[in-house]
């Protein structure tokens, strides 16, 4: 089972979050913003993954805390499950229109978190949340996971559609690199026989 279960208590943050590789876009999303509940329930959808997450954060200040404790605690799940990455797929990408926004996601499972992101979100909120959350989120996963991202907006002008455009078009192309290639026989994909 490729499956991992994170909790992560601070002076700011208690989090909870399970999460199974091979689910069926399952599980039980409560993080006190709706906004980021939306985009998570997204993410599992369209990952297939099943996961939960139980979050209770200072809220009352913003959700800043909140949102870049969820994408650490997303990342080290992604990293605990992934185990030793024998027989994945280990890189993928995703082009991902909505309405007028055109997302652009590009991973590699290479144990090195790194991200390159470009982003042109005119809003400053999407109802209560700082667009400026997506960077943040997607900085704690891409380095708490190992996993190098690539995030692009190609075309859009809506916040809305961008931020759940880059939600999607991340989950997918998560779903096809963690997927075990049956050719690779569940050997590692490198020529370092690690990642």
């Amino acid at each position: 089972m490729r499956t991992s279960c994170i909790t992560r208590k601070t002076g700011e943050t208690d989090i909870t979050l399970k999460l199974n590789l091979d689910g069926s876009g399952n599980g039980q999303i409560d993080t006190g913003c709706g906004f980021l509940d939306h985009m998570l329930t997204l993410f599992k959808k369209h990952g297939r993954f099943d996961l939960e997450v139980l979050a209770k954060g200072d809220t009352k200040v913003d959700y800043h805390h909140t949102v870049e404790d969820i994408g650490i605690s997303l990342g080290l799940a992604f990293k605990e499950a992934l185990g030793d990455k024998a027989g994945i797929v280990r890189y993928a990408d995703t082009t991902l229109a909505m309405d007028e926004s055109l997302i652009l996601t590009a991973v590699d499972i290479s144990g090195r978190g790194f991200i390159v992101k470009d982003f042109d979100i005119k809003a400053n909120k999407v109802g209560d949340f700082d667009t400026e959350l997506l960077d943040e989120f997607l900085i704690a996963f891409a380095l708490n996971s190992g996993i190098t991202l690539h995030a692009r907006q190609l075309s859009g002008s809506n916040a809305h559609h961008i931020i759940e455009g880059t939600f999607k078009s991340l989950a997918r192309t998560l779903r096809k690199a963690v997927a075990i290639d049956s050719a690779l026989n569940g050997e590692i994909p490198s020529t370092k026989g690690v990642l």
